[in-house]
């Protein structure tokens, strides 16, 4: 009995750290959120993650919360012609039936805004991203090193993305 106990245990403790980054809420699956450490007095920061709706009908994305900001906004980038734009969603991103949406340098992500001190390379942040359908859903957010391009513990093999894949990466 002691060594399955024991058994059980270690199981608890080795596999605690990967399901730790998934975070999910009826359809809604949210894999890999992470913001990276700022400079001194920045006032934003960003976040990128995967959000995919394994349900039957659309949901929304229309903002969320992060602990030491004012608000969170949901922005994208894309080029038009040789100039990148940035525009905030204000009426918040549609995550159709067996989509995924990659936020990812370069393209969706979100903006932490009135950052009250900076963020710190190593503790995670907590926070929620609220949806019309699934409400809010609790997340952590892993810091990255200031100027990161990925998180380290997330595979980003499926995330490069041009301008013909920035909206949506469609689930065969």
């Amino acid at each position: 009995m002691k060594q399955l106990i024991v058994a059980l245990a270690l199981l608890v403790a080795f596999s605690a750290p990967g399901s730790a980054h998934k975070f999910e809420k009826g359809d809604i699956v949210i894999e890999h959120p992470w913001t990276r450490a700022t400079a001194p007095g920045a006032a934003v920061g960003v976040g990128y993650l995967a959000i995919t709706n394994n349900g039957k009908e659309v949901d929304k994305l229309t903002g969320g919360t992060f602990d030491g900001a004012g608000n969170v906004e949901i922005h994208e980038m894309k080029m038009d012609g040789d100039k990148m734009l940035m525009r905030q969603l204000k009426d918040g991103l549609e995550i159709k039936p067996g989509e995924t949406v990659k936020f990812s340098p370069g393209g969706y992500h979100l903006m932490f805004v009135g950052l009250k001190k900076p963020i710190a390379n190593g503790p995670n942040i907590k926070g929620s991203l609220t949806f019309e359908k699934a409400g809010a859903v609790d997340v952590t957010y892993k810091v990255e090193s200031l100027g990161a391009m990925k998180s380290s513990d997330a595979d980003h093999s499926g995330m490069k993305m041009d301008d013909s894949e920035m909206k949506h990466d469609h689930a065969q």
